[in-house]
C-alpha cells in the first residue's frame, strides 16, 4: 500500500499538470478567435494576415524540422512535392482561406462551435476511403456513426436556422423585422458555410497525411513543406488581389499584436502545447477538453466584441459537442477493445511468439506494417 500512495502521490502533480495544459491549450486556441476577429474588425486585409501569420509560423517551425529530422528525412521526388502542393492547397489554403471568410461573416463563438465538428467530419471521410473501420455490430461502431450524424445535424441547425437573441432583446415589431431581414440571416448562413468548408478542408488535410507520411515518416518536415506551398499559393493569390502596397503596411500596435498572436501564439506556443499534451494525455484526452475552448470564446467575445448569442447557434453548437462526444467514445472504446484483443493473442501464443523471436514470419511482419496506421485520424 506504501508504494501505491507514493506512486499516486508522485502522479498526481503530473496529472495537475497535463490538466493545465490542455486548459491552457484551450485558452490559447480561443484567443486566436477574438485576435482574428479583431484583427478584421480594424480592417487589415485577409490574405496580408495569412500571409504574415504564415512567414511567422515557418521561421519558428523550419529550424526544428530541418536539425531534429535530419536522419528520418527520405529524398524528395516530384511526386512528393506534388503531394506537398495538394497538401497545402487543402490544409493550408482553403483551410485558412475559409476560416478567415467565414469568421468575416460570423460571431468567433459559433466559428468554434463549428469547428467540434471536424473529429466526426474525419471519420466520415477515414470511413469512406476505407481508413477507418465501421462495425454497425459493436457499440463503439454506432457510437461513431451517431456522432458524426448528430454532429453534422448541429452544424445544419447552426447554418438554416439563426433564432432570437439570448440577452438584451424586446420582441417588438421592429425587432422580429430585423431579425426577418433578408441580409443579416443570409450573411449569418453563408459564413457558416464558409466555417464548414473551413472544417471539410482540416478534416481533408488530415486524412491525405496518412499515405503521405508512410513515403515521407518526418512529421515537422511535412508541416514545414506544406506551410511554404500554402505561404507560396497565397502570394500568387496577393498577386491578383492586394496590388495596392499600402496594404502590407501595419498601420497600428493593434494590427502588429493580432498578426503575431496569430503566428508566435497560435501556430508556435499552442502547436507545441498540443504535441506535448497529446505524449503525454494522449489524442482523446486532448480532443474531449475542445468545447472549453467554445465557452471560452463566448465570454471573451460577449465582453471584449460584445457579440450577441441566437438560440438557433446554441442548439446546434450542443447537438455537436454531443456529437463529439459519442465520436471520441466510440474511438476510445474501439482502442480499448484492440488493445484486449492483442493481449489475448498474446497470452494465447506463447508459441508463435517464440518463432517470432527466433526467426520471425516476414509475411506477417509486412502485414502488421502495413495496416498500422500513419496518425491518428481523431488527434
Amino acid at each position: 500500500m506504501g508504494r501505491d500512495q507514493a506512486a499516486a502521490a508522485v502522479m498526481a502533480p503530473e496529472k495537475l499538470k497535463l490538466f493545465m495544459g490542455v486548459l491552457a491549450l484551450q485558452f490559447l486556441l480561443a484567443g486566436f478567435h477574438i485576435v482574428t476577429r479583431a484583427a478584421l474588425n480594424m480592417g487589415i486585409s485577409k490574405i496580408v494576415f495569412i500571409v504574415y501569420r504564415n512567414i511567422i509560423s515557418l521561421a519558428l517551425l523550419a529550424p526544428f524540422a530541418y536539425f531534429l529530422e535530419k536522419k528520418d528525412r527520405p529524398p524528395l521526388t516530384f511526386s512528393l512535392l506534388v503531394e506537398f502542393f495538394l497538401l497545402a492547397l487543402c490544409g493550408i489554403t482553403a483551410n485558412q482561406g475559409f476560416y478567415l471568410l467565414g469568421l468575416y461573416h460570423l460571431s468567433p463563438t459559433y466559428a468554434s462551435a463549428i469547428q467540434n465538428t471536424v473529429p466526426a467530419i474525419t471519420f466520415a471521410m477515414a470511413a469512406v476511403l476505407r481508413l477507418e473501420q465501421v462495425d454497425l455490430s459493436r457499440r463503439h461502431g454506432l457510437a461513431k456513426v451517431v456522432g458524426t450524424v448528430v454532429s453534422i445535424g448541429g452544424a445544419t441547425v447552426i447554418t438554416l436556422y439563426k433564432g432570437l437573441p439570448l440577452f438584451h432583446y424586446n420582441l417588438t415589431i421592429k425587432s422580429l423585422l430585423t431579425l426577418s431581414s433578408s441580409s443579416p440571416i443570409l450573411n449569418w448562413t453563408l459564413g457558416c458555410v464558409f466555417i464548414l468548408g473551413h472544417c471539410l478542408s482540416w478534416s481533408g488535410w488530415m486524412v491525405l497525411q496518412v499515405p503521405v507520411l508512410k513515403r515521407y515518416p518526418a512529421r515537422l518536415s511535412v508541416l514545414s513543406l506544406t506551410c511554404i506551398f500554402g505561404l507560396l499559393q497565397f502570394l500568387v493569390i496577393a498577386v491578383f488581389t492586394e496590388e495596392d502596397l499600402s496594404r502590407w503596411k501595419v498601420h497600428s500596435g493593434g494590427e502588429l499584436f493580432t498578426i503575431l498572436y496569430a503566428g508566435l501564439v497560435a501556430s508556435g506556443v499552442a502547436f507545441a502545447l498540443q504535441i506535448w499534451c497529446i505524449d503525454r494525455g494522449g489524442p482523446l484526452f486532448t480532443a474531449v477538453f475542445q468545447p472549453v475552448q467554445t465557452v471560452a470564446v463566448a465570454v471573451m467575445a460577449a465582453a471584449i466584441l460584445g457579440d450577441q448569442l441566437y438560440t438557433g447557434g446554441i442548439i446546434g453548437a450542443v447537438l455537436i459537442v454531443i456529437g463529439l462526444y459519442f465520436v471520441l467514445w466510440g474511438k476510445s472504446a474501439e482502442k480499448k477493445l484492440a488493445t484486449r484483443n492483442q493481449q489475448d493473442q498474446l497470452e494465447q501464443g506463447g508459441g508463435d511468439i517464440t518463432r517470432h523471436l527466433l526467426g520471425g514470419d516476414e509475411d506477417d511482419a509486412s502485414t502488421k506494417d502495413e495496416e498500422t496506421p500513419a496518425i491518428d485520424l481523431l488527434a
